[in-house]
C-alpha cells in the first residue's frame, strides 16, 4: 500500500499517483470491472478512462464494489471533442461513473483547435464536476496557445510517451508551464516488450521489460498509466518503486527514441483527427 502514496503535486494542489491503470480498448463489462478491481486490490489509486472508451460505467461499478472510499481514488475521464459542450458531457460522464465528481477531466485531443473547448472545461471545474482539468495529445505549440486564453491552467497533459517516443522537448515545455506530463502507452501496446535493448536491461536488473519501461518514465518525472487486463501483469506493472535504473540503462533507453525528442504530441501520421 505504500506504493500507492507515490505522487506528484498538480498545480491545483491535488496529488496524482505516479502509476495508475489505463483502460483504453478494454470492453465495457466484466473484463473492465475485473481489471479495475485487480488494480485497486493491488494498491493502484489512479484509474484512467474516457468518454470515447465506452467503459465508464464498468469503471464506476468496480470502484463502488471495491469498498475503497471514493476520496482515496484518483479518477480521470476525458472529454470527447467530437461533442460540443465539455460541461454537459462531464455531467453525462458522472452519471455513467456513478460519482459526484472526477479528480481530473481532460480534453482527449485537440480536434478543432486547442482552445475552443476550454471554456466548457473551466465551467465543469467551476461547477464542481471535476477537481482538476487538463489536456491530452497537445503539443508544445498547442499548449502555449491554450495558456494564453485560459483562466484555469491545465494541470496535466497526457501524452504518448516511452523510450521509443521520448518527447523530451514536450515534457520540458509542460514542466516550464507547471503542467505535469502523463505517459500513456508506455509499453507501446506491448510492442516494446521484445526489444533487445529493453530485454537486456531487464535481464541485467532482474526485472521484466514492462517494469523497465514504466520505471524509465517514472524516473523522467511522469505519471504513467499502463494498461492491462491480466491480474499478474497489473501487479507487475505496479512493482516499480523498489529499484532504480542506473545512468547507463537510462541512456541506453533514451537512445531508442524515434521522435528526435520532439515537442509535438503526435506525428502527422499518428493523428486520428483533422
Amino acid at each position: 500500500m505504500a506504493d500507492a502514496q507515490v505522487t506528484r503535486k498538480l498545480s491545483n494542489g491535488a496529488e496524482i499517483p505516479v502509476v495508475g491503470l489505463g483502460v483504453w480498448q478494454v470492453p465495457d463489462g466484466p473484463e473492465c470491472e475485473r481489471a479495475v478491481a485487480a488494480a485497486l486490490e493491488t494498491g493502484y489509486r489512479l484509474i484512467d478512462t474516457a468518454q470515447a472508451y465506452g467503459n465508464e460505467s464498468s469503471v464506476g461499478r468496480a470502484i463502488r464494489s471495491s469498498g475503497i472510499p471514493r476520496e482515496e481514488i484518483f479518477l480521470t475521464t476525458k472529454f470527447y471533442p467530437g461533442k460540443r459542450d465539455a460541461r454537459v458531457e462531464a455531467e453525462k460522464s458522472l452519471e455513467r461513473l456513478g460519482t459526484d465528481y472526477v479528480d481530473l477531466y481532460l480534453i482527449h485531443w485537440p480536434q478543432g483547435g486547442p482552445t475552443w473547448a476550454w471554456p466548457g472545461m473551466e465551467a465543469a471545474s467551476e461547477a464542481g464536476l471535476t477537481r482538476g482539468i487538463g489536456i491530452s495529445n497537445f503539443g508544445a505549440t498547442e499548449l502555449q496557445e491554450l495558456l494564453k486564453v485560459s483562466q484555469i491552467p491545465p494541470a496535466v497533459n497526457q501524452i504518448l510517451f516511452s523510450p521509443f517516443d521520448y518527447r523530451r522537448s514536450l515534457v520540458e515545455a509542460c514542466e516550464d508551464a507547471g503542467v505535469v506530463a502523463q505517459a500513456y502507452s508506455p509499453l507501446g501496446t506491448g510492442r516494446h516488450l521484445d526489444d533487445p535493448a529493453v530485454e537486456r536491461i531487464a535481464s541485467a536488473t532482474g526485472r521484466t521489460p514492462a517494469q523497465v519501461l514504466i520505471r524509465w518514465a517514472v524516473q523522467k518525472g511522469l505519471s504513467v498509466i499502463p494498461k492491462s487486463t491480466h491480474k499478474t501483469r497489473i501487479e507487475e506493472n505496479f512493482a516499480v518503486f523498489d529499484f532504480e535504473l542506473d545512468e547507463d540503462a537510462v541512456s541506453a533507453l533514451d537512445a531508442l527514441d524515434t521522435t528526435n525528442q520532439t515537442p509535438d504530441a503526435l506525428s502527422r501520421s499518428q493523428k486520428w483527427w483533422s
